[in-house]
């Protein structure tokens, strides 16, 4: 992999962990949902610039992959996004606080090994 690609690579894989996150954040904020006509609804949404903002990473990964996936083949790109996850868990564990048990453990050393064979 150039580094070209792999920077598109790190690109598409920080906006999308670092959309996840802000979408749990604003998700937060959002709290649970009663059930309500669909305007309220997205109109709760967009006054949340958590929601906003990672809806905003989401689509810059997006476009990042694409690109990636222009210039690489499918069975090295989608693995090596794979590490995303790990980041996700590890977001989730240490700034959430999110309790890990020993399943996504395991998941997690799988998807290493993945990606260090694939990549």
């Amino acid at each position: 992999m150039s580094a070209p690609e792999f920077s598109l690579l790190l690109i598409s894989l920080f906006t999308s962990v670092g959309g996840q996150f802000l979408l749990k954040m604003g998700a937060l904020k959002l709290a649970k949902v009663p059930s309500m006509n669909f305007f309220s609804l997205v109109f709760n949404i967009i006054t949340i610039p958590e929601l906003l903002l990672g809806l905003t990473c989401y689509g810059i990964g997006v476009i990042a992959y694409i690109l990636l996936l222009t210039r690489v083949n499918l069975s090295v790109a989608a693995p090596a996004i794979l590490v995303g996850y790990i980041f996700s868990v590890l977001l989730g564990y240490f700034i959430l606080k999110e309790p890990i048990s020993l399943l996504p453990i395991v998941r997690l050393g799988l998807i290493v090994r993945e990606v260090i064979l694939v990549v």
